[in-house]
């Protein structure tokens, strides 16, 4: 009983979760096959959350997050108006190019290390980040962890991807932009257009500081340049920070540096919600989406994604929308795309970026307002997807 006092209430939510799922395929719920088949396609993300999360615990300890929430701010020169610009523009790059739970891993510790140093709220500069995280995730295969589940049934390469997603890209950014500004950045929420430039950071420990800002930059490398999987790459750069600490601040280094919530959660979840396919959540999802290759169908199969994705996670549901949809055309899959990524903002849960994202601001002591997080959110997460599905339909 002492054990579960200590436990945070999303870690019985976890365990619950993989408890259910175990038992759905021991007592025969989850027939061994389709259990088979889901637990193979998310065991690449497991050793990726869970060495990620150790390479952004450490890389902040290291001080490197804090450094470039420095530099971020004294290239503003001052200007609320232009930080919020910086701001957007590099949470969207990342996102674009890497994918949006190393952004809410990495760039989140940056953007609140940034609001600390200059005077701001962290709040809009956290939402910038969580937002832009998931709606700046559709244009390239390694953007989302959805597209790369995607990528087979898909059939299109990584150019071809982009080359038919760059509109919808563009309106989902659109849309967050203006949300953001209207929710979280104008002047009238925070007061004037100027905060104070910081003076230059220096690392304690400049060793741990080279090593572990060139560890995160090789790990980029890696997964851009050299195409490697996210798993090995995220896995390789923890082990080499891991050793860092090792040698110079061994007692960082601590069983709670593993996030041991997630990587039960995310099984559990899968295994839950493949579940509930197979006894009719498949059928019910295919009758809601339908056939229809128009825009009132991709809407419609968009808001499908969306709604499932923030009441189950957005990975499970992709995987019901993938298997309930028609063969035949890439706008329903890729508007189903938008769906659960663009629309999956509404609850905590509605994404693992959005998870990763909770668990940074609450190891900062950053506390977000549930009720005014949702309610923000839904707009959103309503505009974002369908202005992006929209333009899918336009440029089809």
């Amino acid at each position: 009983m002492s054990l579960l006092r200590r436990l945070h209430p999303l870690d019985l939510v976890a365990l619950a979760l993989l408890l259910l799922g175990l038992l759905s395929v021991a007592t025969g719920l989850l027939p061994t096959g389709p259990a088979g088949d889901v637990l193979e396609r998310i065991a690449p993300l497991l050793p990726f959350l869970g060495t990620v999360i150790v390479l952004a615990e450490l890389t902040s300890e290291a001080e490197v997050f804090d450094v470039l929430a420095g530099r971020t701010a004294r290239a503003a020169r001052g200007s609320r108006t232009a930080l919020f610009l910086l701001c957007v523009g590099l949470a969207s790059l990342t996102t674009v190019v890497l994918n949006l739970d190393t952004t809410a891993v990495l760039l989140t510790p940056v953007m609140l290390a940034t609001a600390q140093r200059i005077g701001l709220p962290p709040l809009p500069l956290a939402m910038t980040t969580v937002w832009l995280a998931n709606t700046a995730s559709l244009l390239l295969p390694v953007s989302n962890l959805t597209n790369l589940l995607a990528a087979e049934k898909v059939a299109l390469s990584p150019t071809g991807l982009a080359a038919r997603m760059w509109a919808p890209q563009l309106a989902a950014l659109a849309a967050t932009a203006a949300c953001l500004w209207l929710f979280h950045w104008r002047r009238g929420l925070l007061g004037g257009d100027g905060y104070r430039v910081p003076e230059p950071q220096r690392p304690a420990d400049p060793v741990l500081y080279r090593v572990c800002g060139l560890t995160c930059a090789g790990f980029l490398a890696a997964v851009l340049v050299l195409d490697a999987p996210l798993w090995a790459a995220s896995s390789v750069a923890a082990a080499v920070a891991v050793a860092a600490f090792a040698v110079r601040r061994r007692e960082v280094l601590r069983p709670g540096l593993v996030p041991w919530r997630l990587l039960a959660f995310v099984p559990g979840l899968f295994l839950v919600v493949e579940t509930l396919r197979v006894h009719g959540l498949g059928s019910l999802v295919g009758s809601l989406t339908g056939a229809d290759g128009g825009l009132a169908g991709l809407l419609r199969t968009a808001g499908v994604g969306a709604g499932l994705s923030n009441v189950v996670n957005n990975l499970p549901a992709y995987l019901a929308g993938e298997a309930a949809l028609p063969g035949g055309g890439h706008d329903p899959l890729l508007a189903l795309l938008i769906g659960t990524n663009a629309g999956a903002l509404v609850t905590p849960w509605a994404s693992l970026a959005t998870l990763l994202w909770f668990e940074r601001c609450h190891a900062q002591g950053v506390r977000v307002p549930l009720l005014r997080f949702t309610a923000t959110s839904t707009v959103l997460a309503v505009t974002a997807a369908a202005a992006a599905v929209t333009a899918l339909s336009v440029t089809g």
